[in-house]
């Protein structure tokens, strides 16, 4: 009788294994060191210091991040262009500094493109930097994910508190499934991992271990989605393996202090006023919107704050906190979150993200060689302007 047990395992292996998680976020946003490049980088260097403090693996599974325009011919990269968006302005500027990359926290390019040409400015704006040499990154999400990215660089505005993350990052584990079965002998044992590593070219089977008792060998090992079926095909063909199999589905680890939204409980509560205050200080804003929760006034206590960078409704919606923090929420949105007692601060979508350029502008510039510039946009702005 074939016996199929599934359920959520954690294993500590799985959590310990620097495979299941992306080259390491060491570098990402601890002291600064120097880089141990000493000459002119070429673009796959500079995207692999770029990988180091933000891995790609963090960002959202609808966004388009990571190297979208590549020049056809390589050239070694001197002037770095930091910009929360690729605009017109923002383009004109990357020439005139004879760039030659441009790392746009938006992506330029999101949606399919079928055709390149002038009609949309987007895809006329990915021309010019083809025509230009120039290559265009965009990391995103994955710096909103990444721990001391720009989700807690947003939260950190109203001083120092427990930070805890709202939506969790997962590792990427490539084995997802545990096979558990048992076998009479040592011989038996053999023959079967030999015929389980050749259902995927050995490339992915991991053994977890045996135990003996006066039943048999106990014996379990992990594998990825594709070498499932193959595997448990292998197994049925053994009479006392198939009547013991069990398999199990293994949850991806989570990783501590990455992922999307951030909750702070302040160490020092302030009033809705000082929340304003400071926050349009870290913003370096004349003006924020606010919407008093249910209850509240200007001097109402805020001690827990819910943040997330851009448009954060989809993050913060339900979330318990006396202030939510972001960029924009729909006017049914901010509704909804004053019913619940819980105040808005509002800067418009990219003025919530702008100011961690220059933070990360530092954060590069230390493991770059010194002869690599670089430079945080002076012309790109949010479309919107009080008036």
């Amino acid at each position: 009788m074939l016996a199929h047990k599934v359920s959520d395992v954690f294993l500590n292996r799985i959590i310990n294994s620097s495979s299941f998680l992306h080259p390491p976020f060491s570098s990402a946003f601890q002291p600064p060191h120097c880089s141990h490049f000493t000459g002119p980088m070429e673009l796959k260097e500079t995207l692999q210091v770029l990988e180091q403090l933000a891995p790609l693996s963090l960002a959202e599974s609808w966004d388009n991040v990571g190297l979208l325009v590549e020049p056809s011919k390589p050239r070694p990269v001197k002037t770095i262009l930091l910009t929360n968006d690729l605009t017109d302005a923002v383009m004109a500027e990357a020439e005139a500094l004879s760039c030659d990359l441009i790392i746009s926290y938006h992506p330029p390019l999101f949606r399919p493109v079928k055709r390149l040409n002038q009609k949309d400015w987007k895809q006329r704006l990915a021309i010019r930097a083809v025509e230009a040499g120039i290559a265009v990154f965009s990391p995103h999400t994955s710096w909103d994910s990444v721990k001391g990215g720009v989700n807690d660089w947003l939260v950190a505005g109203l001083g120092s508190g427990q930070v805890s993350v709202l939506s969790q990052a997962l590792g990427n584990a490539s084995h997802c499934h545990k096979l558990e079965f048992t076998v009479r002998s040592t011989e038996e044992l053999n023959t079967v991992m030999k015929e389980l590593k050749a259902c995927d070219g050995g490339t992915s089977l991991i053994s977890t271990g045996t135990r003996a008792d006066s039943s048999g060998i106990h014996a379990s090992v992990l594998c990825s989605d594709s070498a499932l079926t193959p595997s448990v095909q292998t197994l049925l063909q053994h009479s006392c393996s198939s009547q013991s199999l069990s398999i199990l589905k293994l949850e991806k680890p989570p990783l501590p202090g990455h992922g999307q939204g951030r909750l702070s409980v302040l160490e020092q509560p302030v009033t809705v006023a000082e929340a304003v205050q400071r926050m349009k200080s870290h913003l370096g804003l004349s003006h924020l919107r606010l919407a008093l929760g249910w209850g509240q006034t200007l001097e109402s206590s805020v001690r827990t704050v819910a943040a997330c960078a851009g448009s954060g409704a989809s993050v913060l919606n339900g979330v318990k906190a006396d202030l939510y923090i972001t960029g924009e929420m729909s006017h049914h949105e901010v509704l909804d979150a004053a019913a619940q007692g819980t105040g808005v601060l509002l800067s418009d979508h990219s003025n919530s993200e702008r100011g961690f350029l220059a933070v990360f502008r530092e954060r590069l510039a230390v493991r770059l060689p010194e002869s690599v510039a670089v430079v945080v946009s002076k012309v790109d702005r949010d479309p919107l302007e009080v008036v």
